[in-house]
């Protein structure tokens, strides 16, 4: 990211048009959705991964999302909803939730920029390169706990410390 921080002036772009700079800087595929959102698909090693990010005005805050499907059958929803909560006591960026309705895992972070600030470019990259990392690092636990019956704490033993991939 450092090559592009120079020649980004950070305070004179709204903050979905510097996810854009960067999103095309990558060569990522994205979906310009509005003036206040953006969405775009983030190669890992499990999977893809779909990111969505949205700024409001209102509260002055860069809402980052980032999704993959996973429909646990309903006996397996609680040792899912434990294992989410371990998972997120080891992070610190953000935190996981289940949308059962729509069949995702969602990494929910928001970088508030009340008082005039403004994101960089440095800090929407490391934003979405610490969601990836998450849904990389916890991802096979998950599914371990939601589809082979593993005990939460036993899936939660194979999280890597590192996710490797890319973001």
């Amino acid at each position: 990211m450092a090559a592009l921080e120079p020649t980004l002036s950070t305070v004179d772009l709204h903050p979905i048009d510097l996810v854009e700079c960067l999103a095309d800087s990558r060569d990522w595929e994205f979906d310009r959705i509005g003036e206040d959102r953006i969405a775009l698909g983030i190669d890992g090693v499990w999977r893809t991964y779909a990111l969505s990010l949205s700024w409001s005005a209102h509260d002055c805050t860069l809402r980052l999302l980032c999704t993959f499907d996973l429909d646990p059958p309903e006996n397996r929803v609680n040792a899912l909803r434990e294992a989410m909560d371990k998972a997120n006591e080891r992070v610190w960026t953000g935190a996981f939730c289940l949308w059962p309705e729509e069949k995702l895992m969602v990494w929910r972070y928001g970088l508030t920029l009340a008082g005039g600030g403004h994101a960089s470019a440095g800090q929407i990259d490391a934003m979405m390169a610490d969601a990836v990392e998450a849904c990389e690092r916890f991802y096979p636990a998950f599914q371990l706990v939601a589809f082979d019956a593993t005990d939460p704490d036993a899936a939660l033993e194979i999280a890597i410390c590192e996710a490797y991939g890319r973001a």
